[in-house]
């Protein structure tokens, strides 16, 4: 099988005569072999892995993305980020919690933009009601309100 891994800036791994792959979506882990339906999930923050035909473990680092399988013979993932390491350890302690935090780190800021964009669009909607009142606009200085009547 012909494996791409692939970024918006980069193709971090293309490996020809692979014989396993094992990745990992919301439902959980699972492989692909020669052969397997044409497929395509959304993957998890995880660790992808496969093994070549000399029997040699490759291991990248995917912050989600897409597979895609196509003919039982390629497998194509489209992830934002990814890092290649033969280090399993490493990158599931090290890589995988840096993708974890900063994946929180964006809902946070999401949410929080969308928590101003409310709070500008309910202001917005109180200053435009038509039961409100509208003001009087006070002269302030030398020239008063009252010199203005007469």
């Amino acid at each position: 099988m012909n494996l791409t891994v692939t970024t918006p800036l980069a193709i971090i791994a293309k490996a020809d005569h692979v014989v396993y792959v094992r990745a990992e979506d919301d439902t959980g882990a699972f492989g692909i072999l020669r052969g397997h339906a044409d497929f395509l999930t959304a993957l998890a923050i995880s660790v992808l892995s496969w093994r070549d035909e000399g029997g040699g473990e490759h291991h990248i680092a995917v912050r989600g993305g897409m597979l895609a399988v196509h003919d039982g013979n390629a497998i194509t993932i489209a992830t934002r980020e990814a890092v290649a390491d033969d280090d399993l350890h490493r990158l599931e302690t090290e890589v995988l919690a840096s993708f974890r935090r900063r994946s929180e780190d964006e809902v946070t800021a999401r949410t929080d933009a969308q928590r101003l964009y409310l709070a500008a669009i309910r202001q917005i909607y109180r200053f435009l009601r038509p039961d409100r009142p509208v003001p009087v606009p006070r002269l302030a200085g030398p020239m008063s309100q009252e010199g203005l009547e007469s």
